[in-house]
């Protein structure tokens, strides 16, 4: 099931259109619940989708296009991030120290 369809399906149960983000942990609740024996599925409803909404017509008109960002880049991204993490969590450290 594609993420939006998971969106759709949600907005038409519940009438709270979800953010994109928060449709990706809809359809993981989704399919967890296809496969449940009848136990409680919590998930984080993290986002309303107002702002999403040309987003949605896109989808809906099959002008969406599905993309991937390439592998390399998110590797790079992760680094960097990672680095940063790390940098900031040694200047808080010391600002502690300081304290």
């Amino acid at each position: 099931m594609p993420i939006f369809d998971a969106a759709i399906l949600f907005s038409k149960t519940e009438g709270i259109l979800p953010a994109p983000e928060t449709a990706h942990a809809i359809k993981a609740a989704i399919e967890k619940a296809r496969k449940n024996d009848n136990k409680c599925i919590v998930f984080n409803f993290s986002g309303h989708g107002h702002f999403d909404l040309a987003s949605y017509e896109g989808y809906m008109s099959g002008k969406l296009e599905d993309f991937e960002y390439p592998a390399e880049l998110v590797k790079e991204s992760i680094k960097r991030s990672s680095e940063s993490l790390i940098f900031d969590v040694k200047e808080i450290f010391s600002a502690v120290l300081v304290l």
